[in-house]
């Protein structure tokens, strides 16, 4: 007789077998909205998006200057309601026939819901009137080709015309390739229409952001009568490991940052872009041009 027969228990409770594993994909996930998180791309911060816009892109923990858009830049830096655009029918086309560049220049737009690589246009700042290019890195890296040499061109004879100081905010990757010679070009011909605007003793200030390599450095953007930049951006016109090879020399951790060109006098100064338009505006109305 078994032992469960005398302690007169017939049955017994079973356990039976659960498997305890799920699959990953049957786990609920929390319902987060699709960008409503940003990630700093400089101390890697996680910060909500909306904070962070408010705070005009600039990382509420470490004060990275994210990039943002020309037309963000005009809703930060502009007067409401005052900013009107010019030449936006100029577009870039493929003198050399570029294998791919018309795609390229499609899916580019497409994705900005711009036609070339800058903005320009005259508006107010702090109630002073003044002619603007907006350089935008979202659009091909805001490489330099012949529309966007064309473009702030036309916007530098418009304010020279106007007898109105011009603000150029640059950004850029430099010359763009696709259109080779015809891309150089526009170095000469942009710095022409700035000496022609200096020679009528109008003010011309170039607010530097990240990045600004290549042709623009060595153009137009360290031509300006005042020279700003945003903190950290990075400035050059040659890259760090092609200096490095052709001076064999080890160069500082901060080459090319604004914070080291302010401190070799290349700078006038570095604002932070929360700053900027009160800066500006002061600028502005103490080079105010009496007609």
């Amino acid at each position: 007789m078994m032992l469960k027969d005398l302690l007169g228990k017939r049955k017994y409770a079973t356990v039976s077998k659960v498997n305890l594993e799920r699959r990953l994909d049957d786990i609920e996930k929390p319902n987060i909205p699709t960008g409503m998180w940003s990630k700093c791309t400089e101390c890697s911060s996680i910060v909500y998006t909306e904070d962070l816009s408010n705070n005009m892109n600039v990382c509420p923990k470490c004060g990275y200057h994210m990039k943002i858009s020309a037309m963000e830049r005009i809703k930060y830096i502009f007067d409401k309601d005052t900013f009107k655009q010019i030449d936006s029918e100029v577009v870039g086309k493929n003198p050399l026939e570029f294998e791919g560049y018309e795609e390229k220049l499609a899916k580019a737009r497409e994705a900005t819901s711009l036609k070339e690589a800058v903005v320009t246009g005259y508006g107010t700042v702090g109630g002073n009137p003044v002619v603007t290019a907006i350089m935008d890195s979202n659009f091909m890296m805001g490489s330099m080709g012949t529309a966007v040499g064309e473009k702030i061109t036309r916007a530098i004879e418009y304010a020279t015309s106007k007898r109105l100081p011009i603000i150029i905010f640059t950004t850029s990757g430099g010359a763009r390739m696709q259109e080779g010679i015809f891309s150089l070009m526009q170095m000469a011909k942009v710095s022409g229409a700035v000496a022609k605007h200096g020679d009528t003793g109008l003010l011309y200030i170039t607010v530097i952001t990240h990045p600004t390599t290549g042709g623009v450095t060595a153009s137009f953007a360290m031509e300006g009568d005042i020279i700003i930049s945003e903190p950290k951006a990075l400035i050059g016109f040659a890259g760090r490991r092609v200096i490095e090879s052709t001076i064999n020399e080890k160069l500082p951790e901060n080459f090319q940052s604004a914070e080291f060109l302010f401190q070799k006098g290349f700078i006038d100064k570095i604002v932070d872009r929360r700053n900027m338009k009160t800066v500006l505006s002061k600028i502005l109305t103490l080079h105010e041009v009496r007609k």
